[in-house]
């Protein structure tokens, strides 16, 4: 959710080429905030707004999951433990991953990234198929 605003132009750009994308209701309280205001934002709607199941509901019937993995707390594609929750989700519903980046260099869940066998995009949406 940090990286909302990117998140939405992905967005967009994957419908231009035709596919049915979308985000989770939960983006637009991120629009414009900063790194500080967001991560208040997210706590508030993991704890209040049982976000975790907002996703799961939301990945229900999709065919794929695009994960914008982008440098975060000093670490190159970073992955969160949320999202790594998502990964598993999708990966259990017998849906694609896309990677946007390569899988980072993170102890506790490269393993757990390489065995769901990602397909890593490199910012190239026409490898979403």
């Amino acid at each position: 959710m940090q990286f909302t605003e990117k998140m939405i132009k992905a967005r967009d750009e994957l419908i231009k080429l035709g596919h049915d994308a979308f985000v989770t209701s939960l983006t637009s309280p991120f629009i414009g905030k900063t790194d500080e205001e967001k991560e208040v934002i997210k706590i508030h709607q993991k704890h209040n707004l049982d976000a975790i199941r907002e996703f799961w509901s939301l990945m229900q019937g999709a065919d794929a999951v695009l994960v914008m993995n982008f440098d975060k707390n000093g670490i190159q594609n970073y992955v969160g433990g949320n999202t790594l929750m998502e990964i598993g989700f999708a990966h259990v519903l017998d849906q694609r991953i896309f990677l946007y980046h390569p899988i980072p260099e993170m102890p506790y869940c490269k393993s757990e990234i390489e065995a769901v066998k990602p397909v890593i995009i490199n910012e190239d949406f026409s490898l979403i198929k």
